[in-house]
């Protein structure tokens, strides 16, 4: 099993997820908030086109992370599975792609990669975050939650990689310049996990696992890698050169479980 993110943050979303058994290799492609001539310059950054993908999950409709992913599913003719929320809030529900609707807490199989969704709280229609797994290794993905539930650490618990929200430090967003009314937002119970907030979720998670440790969607305006970065590794007990960190301009590259 290895994984990928093709960038991370608020102007564009994706990571792709791989699990090969044997002669067979699946690959999902978790969001595209790209359009689709840059999803697919990012592709082969890491040695993929278009026809090495098996299927499109989308988290929920915000353009960030929704992007082209319904371009991007009819000109690859690629299955796209979504809450029905995410699909009537991005127009997935009129028939041009081919739909498959997610629930939260019901895993699914894709061809050799087990997919598990599960509820987050976010200011989207019905959002999802996911784990994924090749039935021995697990990788958490937790990208967009205002706050951690008891729901969140339950399900991350055990992972061998995890991929983290560490969206803001508090102090920069408050003195930054943005409108008191997008503060709140990102700061409130449906909006984005701060680098403490991360740090504190990560404390409850059983870590016994835990191999790789990510922290992604970093504001460019309101963060910073070395403050995400020793957040988390406060809480791993590493040094912060340990916790990678998921970019806007290159995400990361391949990881292997």
């Amino acid at each position: 099993m290895r994984f990928t993110s093709l960038g991370s943050g608020s102007e564009g979303n994706a990571l792709v997820v791989e699990v090969s058994e044997g002669a067979s290799t699946t690959r999902v492609l978790l969001d595209c908030g790209f359009s689709v001539r840059e999803l697919q310059r990012r592709l082969l950054r890491v040695g993929l086109e278009f026809a090495d993908l098996d299927a499109l999950i989308v988290t929920h409709e915000h353009t960030d992370h929704v992007g082209s992913s319904l371009v991007l599913a009819k000109k690859a003719n690629l299955p796209v599975f979504m809450s029905w929320g995410t699909a009537l809030a991005s127009g997935a529900d009129d028939g041009r792609v081919d739909l498959r609707i997610l629930w939260g807490g019901e895993a699914l199989a894709l061809g050799d990669i087990e997919v598990h969704p599960y509820t987050v709280p976010h200011d989207a229609r019905e959002p999802l975050q996911f784990v994924f797994s090749d039935g021995d290794r697990r990788l958490g993905v937790l990208t967009d939650t205002g706050c951690a539930t008891p729901h969140i650490t339950a399900v991350l618990g055990g992972c061998d990689a995890l991929i983290l929200e560490c969206n803001h430090d508090r102090q920069m967003l408050a003195a930054s310049r943005y409108p008191a009314s997008l503060k709140a937002r990102i700061a409130g119970d449906l909006g984005h996990l701060a680098n403490d907030a991360a740090a504190a979720l990560l404390g409850q998670i059983e870590r016994s696992h835990l191999k790789h440790l990510i922290a992604a969607h970093l504001s460019q305006q309101n963060n910073t890698a070395v403050l995400a970065q020793a957040a988390l590794a406060a809480v791993a007990g590493c040094v912060p050169d340990e916790i990678g960190v998921a970019t806007q301009a290159e995400g990361f590259g391949w990881r292997v479980l």
